[in-house]
């Protein structure tokens, strides 16, 4: 399948012709040939935003919210598409790609919803007969980065907010999904958002770091959201603050699923392995650390081992749980930190095996703070149980580490799970549920090396509009 850019709403190529592959992670074969961008073809698609945000920005919100619910119709319409493209770029099964339909398309009607909800207010004056407004308007062209393990969700996610608030945006495709990424943009185009407002361009991976910064710097880009690793996110945020530009960052996570010393084990593990192993444990959300009172730790482990044991994992296209890992050296990560734990004294409690780029449901047993994986993040289905004494000891663990994205505790006290939930540095917790959670009216975000701001909700207004002073005035003395 061949992809192109859609800069002023229309196919382009790149000004070189370049395009690059992008394989199917578990056959080889190649899934899609996408268009290849390089200097001139950033001034290209910005300029198409920045013509197109004059009128955009000035478009009613009755407009935009018709649009926005059009192009949320016409985008679960194209589920069997979206399934398609996800299972051949990225190796997901089925239902993890209808799910992402779901929740985008969801994003794009709550994104609708926001478009009456930006709104300013009136602050009294010290100098009398003037009024004085804070207005919030678009802020201009927004750039959004989008990853590839929820390709839909995310890349809807990195335009609906902006669209709603009056700024036109370009998607800066990933390269392990340029086919997924293109088509959110073709819906949009396809619903009828007018020429340049949604914009999506792609480029081959040795061009990334070229390409993205090029975009940042380009003096109609007024924001930039990104969604990925915590190391990338660094590289942005520098890029952004160079040119004194407000970034959104979610990034990395390691999030700590507490179980404490009453807590419904049952329950537990259906939550774990729910938040561990769906889409092969390759969300910012996954739980990466099973945190486990001493006292029930056992029980714990043996409940869970044989819930892991039993989720099938092989072809994506096959009714299994666990599909294909992005690609295989994301496999070959995974034999190597099961490796390191087990020469540490690690125990491997379920699963362990490789096919390609197959991995199945891991758990590695007594880990400690000297084993790669208490640290790193696994981004895959390999996960650590860390047995600690009381909850003191749990939530040292659990914020002992760069990342804070998502938490859940689990215990049936809930006012002792909510006190405890209180002391985790994450900007999530669930208290009996899985870490993995996502709703388009919620705000999502993190704190520490998983990134700062928030999509989601009326906060995320804040992101992607300027809020101005404005005063009106009349007749008045001055002092000369």
């Amino acid at each position: 399948m061949d992809i192109r850019f859609i800069i002023d709403g229309a196919a382009a190529d790149a000004e070189s012709g370049a395009i690059f592959e992008r394989r199917d992670p578990f056959t080889g074969q190649v899934a899609t040939r996408a268009a290849a961008a390089g200097p001139a073809d950033v001034a290209k698609v910005a300029a198409a935003a920045q013509r197109a945000f004059e009128s955009w920005s000035e478009t009613g919100p009755g407009q935009r919210r018709a649009l926005l619910l059009k192009a949320a119709d016409l985008m679960e319409s194209r589920v069997a598409e979206f399934t398609r493209l996800m299972q051949e770029e990225t190796g997901a099964t089925a239902p993890w790609a209808g799910f992402n339909v779901q929740l985008a398309a969801g994003m794009l009607r709550e994104a609708a919803a926001l478009t009456t909800q930006i709104t300013g207010e009136v602050i009294p004056s010290d100098k009398p007969g003037i009024l004085s407004l804070a207005v919030r308007q678009p802020a201009g062209v927004v750039l959004g980065i989008a990853p590839w393990n929820a390709p839909v969700i995310l890349g809807t996610r990195a335009i609906a907010a902006p669209l709603a608030c009056g700024n036109t945006v370009i998607l800066r495709s990933s390269e392990a999904c340029p086919g997924t990424h293109h088509l959110i943009g073709q819906t949009l185009n396809d619903a009828g958002l007018p020429k340049g407002v949604v914009n999506v361009i792609s480029n081959a991976p040795a061009d990334a770091p070229g390409i993205v910064e090029a975009l940042i710097a380009h003096p109609a880009v007024r924001r930039v959201n990104f969604t990925g690793s915590t190391r990338v996110g660094r590289i942005i945020a520098k890029l952004a603050a160079e040119h004194l530009k407000p970034v959104l960052l979610e990034l990395g996570g390691k999030a700590p699923f507490l179980v404490l010393d009453d807590a419904d084990l049952d329950q537990a593990v259906d939550a774990a392995a729910f938040g561990a192993f769906l889409n092969q444990g390759q969300i910012c959300m996954s739980t990466e650390r099973f945190i486990v009172d001493q006292s029930v730790a056992d029980a714990f482990v043996a409940k869970l081992a044989a819930k892991a044991c039993r989720l099938p994992a092989g072809d994506p296209r096959g009714h299994v749980v666990l599909g294909s890992l992005i690609d295989l050296a994301a496999a070959e990560k995974m034999d190597a930190l099961i490796a390191d734990a087990v020469a540490k004294g690690g125990v491997v409690v379920a699963g362990g095996k490789r096919t390609g780029s197959v991995v199945e449901a891991t758990v590695l047993d007594r880990v400690t703070p000297e084993m790669r994986i208490y640290t790193e993040e696994s981004f895959g289905p390999v996960k650590s149980v860390i047995r600690v004494a009381g909850t003191d000891e749990a939530v040292r663990v659990a914020n002992d580490t760069e990342y804070g994205l998502s938490a859940a505790v689990f215990g049936r006290d809930v006012q002792r799970a909510l006190a405890v939930s209180k002391r985790l540095a994450t900007g999530i917790c669930h208290i009996n549920g899985p870490t993995v959670a996502d709703e388009a009216q919620m705000p999502f975000g993190g704190v520490k090396g998983s990134g700062y701001g928030r999509f989601g909700g009326k906060a995320v207004i804040n992101e992607f509009t300027d809020l101005r002073w404005v005063t009106i005035e009349g007749p008045q003395a001055y002092p000369f």
